[in-house]
């Protein structure tokens, strides 16, 4: 088992050094769940175990870009699957996944039951939070997060200037950071 330090150590390992054993070590750890992950989705195990390679896969290509202090080693793998799970089902014709499926990361299937209560409310929580952010921003962190696509591509898609794409991302990610933020004060 992984803890998330550890994880994170061994991405920036990659990152650096193109670790081999690091690069191993996350893959044992992770691709099983990650195909597990895939198949609660509705994917047969040839499909699912495809998926979980070629995150790993971008896992190794993308070590450099992941950022301990923006997510963890976690959160930022099941999204490289889920955005792969994607294309998959684009390549094979399936319907697309509904975007707010994304935190279902934060639910494995090994949990115990109160946790799996905690991950409804987070989703929830965060269903709500993004439903309260003005439409604009709504779009670009759809854009940036959800279809994984780069800064460029969505000022290119939506006319806008690359400025404005990283100041509406950059708003609403502030906006989000304060608002869990006065939510874990309630508590």
């Amino acid at each position: 088992m992984l803890t998330a330090e550890q994880a994170a150590d061994l991405v920036e390992a990659i990152a650096l050094r193109q670790d081999r054993a690091a690069f191993a070590a996350l893959f044992r750890h992770y691709a099983p769940r990650i195909k597990s992950f895939v198949m609660r989705g509705g994917s047969d195990s040839e499909a699912a175990q495809e998926v979980a390679q070629e995150a790993m896969i971008m896992v190794w290509r993308k070590a450099a870009s992941f950022d301990r202090q923006r997510a963890s080693v976690a959160t930022w793998i099941y999204t490289i699957a889920r955005n792969k799970r994607i294309d998959q089902r684009r390549r094979t014709g399936r319907p697309a996944i509904e975007t707010e499926d994304w935190l279902t990361v934060f639910a494995p299937a090994d949990e115990e039951a109160d946790t799996s209560v905690l991950a409804g409310e987070t989703y929830q929580r965060m269903k709500e939070l993004m439903d309260s952010l003005p439409s604009d921003q709504q779009v670009v962190l759809r854009k940036a997060f959800f279809e994984d696509k780069a800064h460029t591509a969505i000022a290119e898609e939506l006319k806008l200037p690359l400025g404005t794409v990283k100041s509406r991302i950059r708003s609403a990610l502030g906006k989000l950071r304060q608002a869990l933020e006065e939510k874990g004060d309630e508590t």
